[in-house]
């Protein structure tokens, strides 16, 4: 965290695996913004920033797995990453010997420190040059064979030679000694590396062995502001240590009262935050269980005299959390939400013990406190996070035509189960009901210094109402509007006025309360009309426009000539007055035969038209709105675009240029059935496009793209920008016979996300189709179940009365009674480590729609649920009962993998599939991994047996089965008679069931040992297949392969015909090969959008949802391979990593393109993007369409 933008702001930069995001905290609403997010096409492995001295920018070290160095500076102004240096030191992947694992700075900003795991240290000098541009020197080696460095940072030394700490373990005696004893012995030790800036060179200057394994290093501040030193944090204890004489000082760290963990467990700090000012500093440390402490020192003349730790307050695990200067406490959680929290207390003055060094205690012995809910620590935002996705589900259970996806997330008692919609969530404000049936809504303000509006102005068939916007909503009459007509627009007008136009006439309210006022001629009367700042253009019946300009005494003066248009005029839009002129040059104008006009207001061509759309169908709605990004320099480079919104559900977006008035560059989206009707809406102060069809959509411009989104909330009829103190930048607006205020916020957000908590970390789940209940599997290791938990409590209690004497008994008593009736809620402060080989488990059915759990079936200790599915059976008593199949195990320990047996549980679905009842239970020899429904009989996978069942009375019967699987089945799919069943190292197998021989028989597999995580077939003859290191393969069966192939047990057969690398006969074809880079959870060929292609959706452990999109024709194929190999040049990875390489980390990548590096096109500069254009004969916007033409043909 730091100041990267060089303002005063204080801005977190996050690494998510491959990708590099930097957030903003507002100040006011507590609310976290991302700025900006890219991929590195890398890991990135470290992180930290770093100021030169005397400077006010941070800059971001960053080491990743590309061999380099890489130094990034966040530009404001263009809003990206630059990369300000990159310096290659070693081989790329995240190697042991290379460094990239550890970062330290110099607290000065004069040096940087990479290390690698084992070996390899580099020191990089950091200065400035004459244009106080940012150098580096080149590299000056610390190296040690055969040590492991745990951690290491830089120590404050002030202005001495720069210096660093290291925690190392030297293992050469260890290697060499066959006895393990030396290994035993062997103990880690803190060594200081101190860079002479005199010499340029790095000298080993000090080492000191450590009684105690320590894991992490904390820098203390020195110079005028400490006493400088590193405080080693290790199991159970904390310990400050410095040069020189000052003694070591060593406080344990305090654990829970009463807690239900295991007592020989050590007790580790994961993660530490600094905070200091002129005047003091502190730490804050986490511990495994969530527990955060305070950490001050007792200084006394330079030297430090105690360690001082006080319970701060719990919040979940995380991988690492920072500490703003305006307050704030961001944690960045490894899995599950991020917390942002206001610290409200320092913990100074409260009643919460004290712990210090100084206090007399055993060797071994330690303090303990109670823990509580937060009491110095304010929530004040949450951050969503998918990670870790373990399971999903594509379909749509809630009739929405777009589908839903339903996915399983978390670990442990934080685990979700979210239900995504693509969409952007709206906060409802205020909702009233309305007298009759509205038509039309407005806000207006009463003079243009206003900050916020003054009335809101809702139409009706006959009468038009005028309501304040105060403290409340109440209705006015004196307001000078006339309310016994419904009304067409209302708008501010020039600096002060306001404006009413209805179908027999204009209205022009002055401030001073003047009303002056233009009547119809004859017969005719206002059908549409189109209003900005200081013109007024209204069509009356048959199609003629008539034309009134402002002029400089604030008098609307109309046009001499009017135009007719020779056909019913159905919509009109005017763009803003641009600033500095008099008024905006172009005028819009939808007629009924289907074609939109570009009409000049220009005084030398006034009412003459200038260009001409053919539509096809009938123009609803127009709206012209200037959307673009923000130029260096405050200018911005913002374009005028054209809206149409046609009568057949369709939006679309046309290139208007601002001085001819030509039209180019069209795009189409289908929104929904009904027509579209466009409103210009204020979204974070640039203007935006509510589109409302079916559903209501949003087209803005974001973070340098246009997004397009559909809103997560009901239909509306009619809407306007809203401002109040309440609510600054809002939309009102009608639906049905109610006036809404609504609220968008999370910006740039694909899904909203709905949200139900579990209990343990989920494995599976199916879905039964009748009642769209969820049935899902959850397990956990090291966890106790909720009886033996109890047990456990009534335990301990028992003990703290029994080790009572004979006064405090009582005493003793009431505090059982209070540890008994506590329950601290274990998302928060998490569940007790139970040991090893300990699981809980459980199923829970519960309906995804209205959610709600409906029943939960519990299992004993040590047994644990790992697979599911629906079946029905053909011989069963009842055809077409459904049946839930369970397989678990028992007693199963991890490593080395064995258990003493499983089940499988049959249970059949009641009450309408809301509750299950239990048939019977068959045991079998090894866990039940996988299932799978196939012809009215059940396959299953029972550690490396595939085998298939059918329904008996007092159990499943074992009907045939196949034991040539290497390993581990971890998947089950079937088409027909063949089966695809995955092997957990030795990828995937093709099994042909016989029923005539009733055999299973393996009659292909696959060359690659790949650690299947997941696959499904696409069609008969081809797989998807994803794996543990994150790549996606598609295989398929070569054309002239049989599945009739011969099991041969006897081996009679010629020795020629055995098959072929010991394996099956035949072998897969790879056709397509892709290294995405997270481990893939979850794969389906799935629609996301209504009308959509089909395409493979994936899910991975890191919260990715991506897809892998088919190509259909040979010139895409090849515009996009020229534009993939465009950017790989121009455009290489921020973090040096090449971008081949990265894609091919495991297999060459093969006939696959990478879309997210396509799509970074819109991001570059227009030199480079009209460069690239020029050599792909396009341009610029039509390469930008195309990706957008891809993007949404399939997904959004």
């Amino acid at each position: 965290h730091g100041n990267f933008s060089g303002t005063k702001q204080q801005e977190v930069v996050v690494s998510r695996g491959k990708i590099l995001e930097i957030l903003r905290i507002d100040q006011n609403t507590g609310k976290v913004i991302q700025l900006y997010s890219t991929e590195v096409f890398g890991t990135v492995r470290s992180l930290i920033p770093f100021r030169l001295t005397g400077g006010s920018k941070d800059y971001i070290v960053v080491g990743s797995d590309s061999g380099k160095i890489t130094i990034l500076e966040y530009n404001p102004q263009k809003n990206v990453f630059d990369r300000v240096h990159m310096e290659t030191f070693g081989k790329s992947g995240c190697r042991r010997i290379v460094p990239g694992q550890y970062l330290a700075v110099d607290p000065k900003g004069r040096a940087v420190m990479i290390g690698a795991i084992e070996k390899q240290k580099l020191v990089y000098i950091m200065n400035r040059d004459d244009q106080a541009r940012l150098t580096i020197s080149s590299p000056l080696e610390a190296h040690k064979a055969n040590t492991i460095v745990f951690d290491c940072c830089g120590v404050d030394v002030g202005f001495e030679n720069p210096t660093f700490a290291c925690l190392e373990l030297d293992y050469e005696e260890a290697d060499g000694d066959p006895t393990g004893e030396a290994a035993q012995m062997a103990q880690q030790t803190l060594t200081y590396y101190e860079l002479d800036l005199g010499l340029n060179h790095v000298v080993r200057k000090y080492s000191e062995p450590l009684e105690d394994h320590a894991n992490m290093l904390i820098s203390v501040p020195g110079g005028n502001e400490g006493p400088s030193g590193v405080l080693i944090c290790s199991e159970n204890y904390i310990t400050y240590k410095n040069f020189g004489d000052q003694p070591d000082i060593r406080c344990p760290i305090p654990r829970r009262r009463n807690d239900l963990d295991d007592h020989e467990r050590g007790m580790l700090f994961v993660c530490t935050a600094t905070h200091k000012t002129k005047s003091m500093f502190f730490f804050l440390a986490q511990t495994e269980q969530g527990d955060i402490f305070k950490i001050t020192l007792e200084v006394d003349e330079d030297s430090v005299t105690e360690i001082k730790l006080k319970y701060f307050d719990t919040a979940p695990v995380c991988s690492s959390f920072v500490v703003l200067k305006t307050g704030f406490l961001f944690l960045a959680s490894e899995f599950g939400n991020h917390y942002l929290y206001q610290i409200a207390h320092l913990g100074e003055d409260d009643d919460e013990p004290e712990f210090s060094s100084a206090m007399p205690l055993d060797e071994g012995e330690t303090f303990f406190f109670q823990p509580r809910p937060l009491k110095n620590l304010v929530l004040v935002d949450e951050m969503e996070s998918l990670a870790p996705i373990l399971h999903c589900n594509i379909t749509d259970l809630a009739n929405e035509d777009t589908p839903q996806l339903y996915s399983v997330c978390g670990r442990g008692p934080r685990s979700t189960l979210r239900v995504l919609r693509h969409g952007l969530e709206v906060s409802e404000m205020a909702v009233s009901d309305l007298p009759g049936s509205p038509n039309a809504v407005w806000t207006v303000r009463k003079s243009i210094h206003e900050e916020y509006d003054s009335y809101i102005i809702v139409s009706f068939v006959n009468a038009t109402l005028v309501l304040s916007i105060g403290e409340t909503v109440e209705e006015v009459t004196d307001s000078g509007f006339l309310g016994t007509k419904p009304t067409l627009s209302c708008s501010s007008i020039g600096s002060d006025a306001l404006l009413q136009i209805y179908p027999d006439g204009i209205r022009h309210i002055r401030s001073d309360r003047r009303i002056n006022e233009w009547k119809t001629p004859g017969k005719k009367y206002i059908v549409k009309c189109a209003v900005n700042q200081r013109q007024v253009v209204i069509a009356l019946t048959g199609g003629e426009l008539v034309y009134f300009e402002m002029d400089q005494t604030g008098q609307l003066n109309e046009y001499t000539e009017r135009k007719d248009m020779n056909s019913e005029v159905i919509c009109m839009a005017l763009p803003r007055v641009p600033p500095g002129e008099q008024r905006a040059r172009f005028l819009a104008v939808g007629l009924a035969d289907e074609t939109v006009r570009i009409i000049s207001l220009d005084t030398s061509d006034c009412l003459s038209p200038l260009s001409t759309q053919a539509l096809p169908a009938s123009p609803e709605s127009l709206c012209i709105v200037e959307m673009g990004q923000q130029e260096e320099g405050g200018g911005s480079s913002s374009t005028m675009f054209l809206n149409i919104g046609l009568s057949i559900g369709v939006l679309t977006r046309t290139v208007m240029d601002s001085v001819t008035g030509e039209l180019s560059d069209t795009r189409t989206r289908y929104l929904g059935t009904r027509a579209v009707k466009l409103f210009r809406i204020p979204v974070q102060g640039v203007d935006a496009v509510l589109a409302i069809s079916s559903r209501t959509w949003l087209s803005y411009f974001y973070q340098s793209r246009f997004h397009l989104s559909p809103l997560s909330y009901d239909t509306l009829e009619y809407a306007c920008g809203f401002s109040s103190e309440q609510c600054t930048q809002g939309v009102v607006a009608i639906s049905t016979n109610t006036l809404r205020i609504l609220a968008l916020e999370k910006l740039g957000a694909v899904f909203n996300q709905v949200t139900m908590p579990l209990k343990y970390t989920p494995r599976k789940f199916v879905i039964d189709e009748e009642s769209s209940n969820m049935i899902l599997v959850e397990t956990d290791h090291n966890t106790f179940t909720e009886n033996s938990k109890n047990q456990r409590k009534q335990q301990i209690a028992e003990e703290m009365v029994e080790t009572a004497d004979d006064e405090s008994k009582m005493e003793a008593a009431k505090l059982a009674e209070q540890f008994l009736s506590e329950d601290l809620p274990e998302e928060t402060f998490s569940s007790p480590k139970a040991g090893n080989g300990m699981w809980a488990s459980q199923i829970r059915i519960l309906s995804p729609i209205k959610q709600e759990t409906l029943e939960i079936i519990k299992f004993e200790q040590n047994e644990a649920a790992f697979s599911i599915c629906v079946c029905q059976f053909n011989n069963s008593p009842v055809p077409g009962l459904t049946y839930i199949v369970v397989g678990t195990s028992r007693d199963l320990s991890l490593a080395p993998r064995q258990c003493s047996g499983g089940y499988l549980y049959t249970y059949r679905l009641v009450d309408d599939g809301s509750h299950m009842e239990l048939v019977h239970k068959t045991p079998v020899d090894d866990v039940p991994t996988a299932l799978c429904p196939f012809q009215g009989r059940l396959l299953v996978g029972v550690g490396k047996l595939l085998r298939i069942y059918d329904l008996g009375k007092k159990k499943l019967l074992r009907k045939c089965e196949n034991k040539h699987i290497p390993n581990l089945i971890v998947g089950i799919k079937c088409s027909g008679n063949r089966i695809l069943a995955s092997d957990n190292q030795e990828s995937v197998h093709f099994v042909k069931y016989k029923p005539g021989e009733n055999s299973l028989v393996a009659f292909a597999d696959d060359t690659f040992p790949r650690w299947v995580t997941q696959a499904t077939m696409l069609d008969y003859y081809t797989a998807a297949v994803g794996d543990k290191f994150g790549n996606l393969a598609v295989l398929r069966l070569p054309q002239d392969s049989k599945d009739n192939v011969e099991d041969d047990p006897t081996g009679n057969k010629a020795i020629w015909d055995r098959g072929l690398l010991n394996g099956a006969s035949q072998k897969l074809d790879m056709i397509n090969m892709f290294h995405i880079g997270e481990s893939v959870t979850y794969l389906e060929l799935a629609t996301l959008i209504p009308g959509g292609s089909e395409a493979l959706v994936y899910t991975t452990l890191s919260g990715t949802i991506g897809m892998m999109v088919p190509f259909t024709s040979r010139e895409d194929i090849d515009f996009f391979q020229h534009l993939e190999m465009h950017m790989r040049n121009e455009a290489p990875p921020l973090c040096g990593r090449d971008h081949l390489s990265y894609r091919s980390s495991y297999i060459p990548v093969k006939a696959t393109i990478d879309g997210d590096l396509c799509e970074q096109y819109n991001s570059l500069d227009p030199a480079k993007r009209k460069s690239i254009a020029d050599e792909l004969d396009r341009s610029p916007s039509e390469v930008s369409k195309k990706l957008e033409d891809m993007r949404t043909t399939y997904a959004f």
